[in-house]
């Protein structure tokens, strides 16, 4: 039998198979009685679903900055989450009496991932989907009202990545200015974004993408509503050297889920 993964996880689920959609990894449990990280855990992945719907995802060029602004607004918005909510560790933390919260799911939103053409949003995709992991799989899930410093370290070293990233390679924000755990883009910093000024040309330019098979609104409301971890279906390793729908160079079957986008996680 082969091991247990934490990858992020491809959800071959119908047509969201074949266009390489991803969730993060749950782990063993799919529940959690703490309400704050069941909470962050949310938000994180709704943001992230709706961002990931961008075009810019199918297009190598940098970002817009319509997209680089969410990508910024899920960052500071977490981190708001968890300043308000960690307890260091010689603060004691909040104990019921007789009342304790019942375990509940986790909520997962798929997301395209693996066949994302734009790297740098494939990168942060990647990075977040990795923290949401964190937070569905750490201790702190056990604890019925508040979580420790250990837990927001954990998830904010991912988020810390990607404006590290972010900052350095889109904004020119000097590395010793980006790598402040309190770093953060200003308002000035986002207007002025203008990468043409430093990227090679070939960075700058790109064919036209598919615009076929394409979800609508419509087919991505099951998706965006949320998916309880316990009905989560289809989520598989991504074969590797795989390309979707062909062969890999290697010869072996690439991902070929078919079907009409899923109706419901459950089907």
């Amino acid at each position: 039998m082969p091991f247990a993964t934490n990858q992020i996880l491809w959800y071959n689920n119908g047509a969201w198979g074949r266009l390489g959609y991803a969730v993060p990894n749950i782990g063993k449990t799919p529940v959690s009685v703490n309400e704050g990280i069941r909470y962050l855990a949310r938000v994180m992945g709704r943001n992230l679903a709706g961002l990931m719907q961008s075009p810019d995802c199918n297009i190598s060029r940098p970002p817009t900055i319509n997209t680089l602004t969410r990508i910024h607004k899920l960052i500071t918005r977490a981190r708001t989450i968890m300043s308000g909510r960690q307890v260091p560790p010689g603060v004691g933390a909040m104990e019921a009496v007789h009342a304790t919260p019942a375990p509940e799911d986790h909520v997962i939103f798929p997301v395209p991932y693996f066949l994302v053409r734009n790297a740098w949003i494939k990168e942060y995709c990647g990075l977040v989907l990795s923290a949401i992991s964190e937070c569905m799989q750490h201790t702190d899930n056990g604890q019925s009202f508040d979580f420790g410093l250990d837990f927001a370290g954990t998830i904010g070293q991912y988020l810390h990545r990607i404006y590290r990233l972010m900052g350095t390679e889109l904004f020119l924000v000097p590395l010793a200015d980006a790598s402040k755990p309190d770093f953060a883009l200003s308002e000035a910093q986002l207007a002025a974004y203008d990468p043409a000024k430093w990227l090679a040309s070939t960075e700058m330019i790109d064919t036209l993408p598919p615009l076929a098979d394409l979800p609508a609104a419509q087919d991505l409301e099951v998706l965006m509503a949320g998916i309880p971890a316990t009905q989560l279906v289809g989520a598989t390793p991504w074969p590797a050297g795989s390309i979707a729908g062909g062969t890999s160079q290697t010869g072996a079957p690439g991902p070929t889920s078919t079907g009409a986008f899923a109706p419901a996680p459950t089907a």
